[in-house]
């Protein structure tokens, strides 16, 4: 089959388009699935480079699990495709369902979450003709969107949705979404407004329209010389930040929040080290939370969202398998609002 190969930590040099790789087979309780469309994500090229240090060293080079990883490995998270084999254990009547992928591979509630592994990290994902995985995590979409415009929700909105619901985000609280034009800023946007809440996006001056357009009650550019003051004064107090971006602007995040407010981060794209005043936390008495990727609640909710036609896909742009490496420099420029997708089903 086709496919790109991660041969190792690095640059995109490190991505091998090749036409030999065998094909994989479904085991016991598993389907696989013919790969019509895979997303990029920050945990692609995060995984690629090493980025995730170790607990002993932040600079050392480790996947996401922040320990070695096995290679050659396919990434590729955010699957949509249809089932063209099952293994023992799976009914027949699965052949032929058009499926998107929930790419977390644990068993168990959220302590396992937080060790679980990652399609296209942990086990090789949808940059390929073919993919694997635990029948359970194919879940059936009924849905007129196209495959390219699915593949934008998996791994971005579970986050998203994770988030959310970790932060207990309700009806009429204040939300800043930091990152807000990339695949879990802009997720964030439409799954907290859906809830009610009115967001303030944090983005560039240049993508300020799809943001409100999303559903934002404002925006407030991402280099203003005082974000703490561009929010309070189109918000006044925040009950809930959420932040993937994290960097030199994280102490003024926190200075934003109401007494009690809810920080939650899962991510940290201008700089995971960080520094702040703790007697902001203490004496204001926030909450500071983890989070990172969508346990299988998270994505069933998500998929009710999708069957009832209440989110917004953003396709940002498609390339075909063959030039993955030239997408994720793309990705990497972050000159596009929503998600870049690989298009896999195309003439060899």
């Amino acid at each position: 089959m086709r496919a790109v190969l991660l041969t190792g930590f690095g640059g995109p040099e490190k991505l091998e388009y090749r036409e030999d790789v065998p094909a994989p087979q479904a085991g016991p309780g598993e389907v696989r699935i013919r790969v019509a469309a895979a997303a990029i994500n920050n945990t692609d090229i995060w995984t690629r480079e090493g980025a995730y240090g170790t607990p002993d060293d932040p600079a050392d080079t480790a996947g996401w699990r922040r320990e070695p990883l096995a290679f050659p490995r396919i990434q590729g998270a955010d699957v949509v495709g249809r089932i063209d084999q099952v293994g023992p254990g799976v009914p027949s009547s699965r052949l032929g369902e058009r499926v998107i992928v929930d790419p977390m591979l644990y068993t168990g509630g959220e302590r396992e979450l937080v060790d679980t592994e990652y399609l296209g990290s942990e086990r090789d994902g949808g940059f390929a003709e073919h993919t694997t995985v635990p029948a359970g995590n194919a879940h059936a979409v009924e849905s007129p969107l196209s495959d390219t415009e699915l593949a934008t929700f998996p791994t971005a909105y579970a986050t998203a949705m994770r988030m959310l619901n970790r932060a207990q985000v309700r009806d009429g609280e204040t939300v800043v979404v930091t990152g807000a034009s990339g695949g879990v800023g802009s997720a964030l946007i439409q799954l907290a407004t859906s809830r009610g809440a009115r967001v303030i996006a944090v983005t560039s001056a240049a993508k300020r329209e799809q943001a409100l357009q999303l559903g934002a009650h404002a925006t407030v550019d991402r280099d203003s010389p005082d974000l703490h003051a561009a929010v309070l004064a189109e918000a006044g107090p925040v009950d809930v930040v959420a932040d993937v971006v994290a960097g030199p602007a994280f102490a003024q995040l926190l200075r934003m929040l109401a007494p009690l407010g809810r920080y939650v981060v899962a991510g940290g794209i201008a700089g995971p080290l960080v520094e702040t005043d703790l007697r902001t936390v203490y004496l204001r008495q926030l909450q500071l939370i983890g989070s990172s990727f969508g346990t299988h609640e998270d994505f069933a909710q998500l998929i009710g969202h999708i069957e009832r036609g209440e989110l917004t896909p953003l396709l940002a742009g498609t390339h075909p398998l063959r030039e993955l490496r030239e997408a994720q420099r793309a990705f990497t420029a972050k000159n596009f609002f929503g998600k870049l997708v690989i298009t896999v089903e195309e003439a060899a």
